[in-house]
């Protein structure tokens, strides 16, 4: 009997990209399987503030007529509408912007364009990539937080309503997200991914990052916002060394956390890593307060034109935690957090001569309930503030039932490593 092909929304981007290289799948089949599930789901999770339904099926039939593109021809994507497009709104998830039409596209956006993507839609975003939640639900359970700022990307990716998708990261807005909803995220070196068309929320942090089901993927579309050759997944030749890091916080981490990263770490050791129990080093315990000063500091100068023109539609959270926090912060105590982060990355940096890659929570355990807030970033800023790559991969389940994952964070750009690493952890894990 002739096996049934899964829906093409359930498929990898890469399952993808093979089945329409054979001619066993469209473009605009894979766009319609995408739409229909988002029709069929969505009212529940909320994970888009736009949707390009005709825009979409248009370009999946050009596409269709070929020739081949590039290394996403015909996968559909999702953005943060926090990342700008010049065929969509883009809101930045502020009233202020509800009917915002940017001229032109991000360069991540035009990136993953040019390599044959298509973009779906914009995905919800907290109140410019702050604090403040948008309507989205976690996929597992709508009680729970799905997770910010990027919250509809994660969500979508997760729900099967979006097969790729983007988010932003200054704190921990890809890799919790994508822990609390239980896909693969991935937030890259500082720069890699180039940030023109992004509204700013704090530059030297801000970091666009990539929502998937599969490492794979996550190099595919790596290598499209980069504009560089596509690299796939290398085997390695030998296991690798691995050093747990519960960091400074480890006393904050719930005991489903801690199990989580204790578990994973027994799992790796039997599949042949070297495991070793890592402390860092002293500069890199102020970080994380460290990451609050540049990111307060910021906020009166990212928000100066919404702060004096429309005050009264900005949410109370941004004004407290942003404005006001960042209005009490001295230029003298910016440029020490500035030299803490240049300290902090070289005394890390010294730590991978002994190790290939650092296992630690990428939160502090399940998505909690109530969606008033997104959840603690305690577990990402410090990896932020250091500039490293974090690929955050789905591993157990919590009390209530959902996802529990780990984090593995690499050398500063040796991100294709951390790639080819976590792809065996993967698959030592499943």
């Amino acid at each position: 009997m002739m096996a049934t092909m899964a829906a093409p929304n359930t498929l990898t981007a890469t399952e993808l990209a093979r089945q329409i290289d054979s001619g066993a799948v469209t473009a605009e089949a894979i766009v319609r399987a995408h739409l229909d599930r988002i029709d069929q789901r969505d009212g529940d999770v909320l994970a888009w503030s736009h949707l390009a339904r005709d825009a979409a099926l248009e370009r999946a039939k050009v596409l269709d007529r070929g020739p081949r593109k590039g290394v996403l021809h015909g996968i559909p994507m999702g953005v943060k509408d926090i990342i700008d497009s010049h065929d969509q709104p883009t809101t930045y998830g502020s009233p202020i912007y509800k009917t915002h039409q940017p001229l032109a596209d991000a360069a991540t956006i035009a990136l993953a364009r040019d390599a044959g993507a298509i973009l779906l839609g914009k995905t919800v975003t907290t109140e410019f990539a702050n604090r403040f939640p948008g309507p989205t639900k976690n996929p597992h359970n709508p009680a729970h937080t799905p997770g910010g700022s990027s919250s509809g990307s994660a969500a979508g990716v997760a729900d099967y309503q979006i097969v790729l998708a983007t988010g932003t990261q200054t704190g921990g807005s890809v890799i919790r997200p994508a822990a609390f909803c239980g896909v693969v995220g991935y937030k890259p070196s500082y720069g890699h991914f180039p940030t023109a068309g992004m509204k700013a929320n704090t530059e030297w942090l801000d970091t666009i990052g990539a929502y998937a089901r599969s490492v794979e993927d996550i190099a595919l579309f790596r290598a499209a916002l980069m504009a560089i050759p596509f690299k796939p997944i290398g085997k390695l030749g030998t296991p690798p060394r691995i050093a747990v890091c519960f960091t400074h916080h480890r006393d904050e981490l719930s005991p489903e956390g801690t199990k989580a990263v204790n578990d994973a770490a027994a799992a790796l050791a039997k599949a042949g890593a070297q495991m070793t129990e890592i402390e860092l080093p002293a500069p890199v315990r102020d970080m994380s307060e460290g990451q609050k000063t540049l990111s307060a500091f910021d906020g009166p100068r990212a928000h100066a034109d919404e702060a004096r023109r429309f005050p009264h539609l900005l949410s109370e959270s941004l004004k407290k935690d942003k404005l006001e926090a960042g209005s009490k912060i001295d230029y003298a105590t910016w440029v020490a957090a500035r030299k803490l982060g240049d300290t902090g990355r070289a005394a890390v940096d010294a730590l991978f001569d002994d190790i290939d890659v650092i296992l630690t929570a990428p939160a502090k355990g399940e998505a909690p309930l109530g969606l008033e807030r997104t959840g603690d970033a305690t577990f990402n800023l410090l990896w932020t503030y250091l500039w490293m790559p974090c690929v955050t991969l789905p591993f157990a389940k919590g009390p209530a039932g959902l996802p529990i994952g780990i984090q593995l964070v690499g050398r500063q750009h040796e991100d294709a490593r951390l790639l080819d690493i976590a792809a065996w952890v993967k698959g030592a894990l499943a």
